[in-house]
């Protein structure tokens, strides 16, 4: 669990975006096991309260669930996971609208160079 934390965003929040982006990548499974609170502070080196706060909120958002005295887990509900990919995509497109659009970036001209740069890089891989 490598996450190199930023200063704009609350910690909890980029530890919030790790699992989703492992969620929607597929190295988190449905249903899978999670690291403890406590294990997961001490992986990313981050205080417990921050840790807490991250599962909270998870749990809150349905991404992982908790039952009685055992682990936590991520969810098994497609819908959630679904959500998950979409959210993280259609963040990634507003941010990259926002920049291209202060350069006044026809749309089409866009298109084909995102089309061409997308192409190239799975030749890359």
């Amino acid at each position: 669990m490598n996450v190199n934390f930023n200063n704009r965003d609350p910690v909890y929040f980029q530890i919030i975006r790790y699992f989703k982006e492992k969620i929607a990548i597929g190295e988190f499974e449905p249903g899978e096991e999670i690291p403890s609170r406590r294990e997961l502070a001490n992986r990313m080196k981050v205080n417990p309260n921050t840790a807490q706060r991250a599962y909270k909120e998870m749990e809150e958002q349905g991404l992982i669930y908790t039952e009685r005295n055992l682990p936590s887990k991520i969810t098994t509900d497609t819908k959630v996971l679904g959500k998950v990919r979409e959210e993280l995509i259609v963040e990634a497109v507003d941010t990259f609208v926002a920049s291209v659009r202060s350069i006044n970036v026809p749309v089409d001209e866009l298109l084909d160079l995102v089309r061409t740069k997308y192409l190239e890089s799975d030749k890359e891989v």
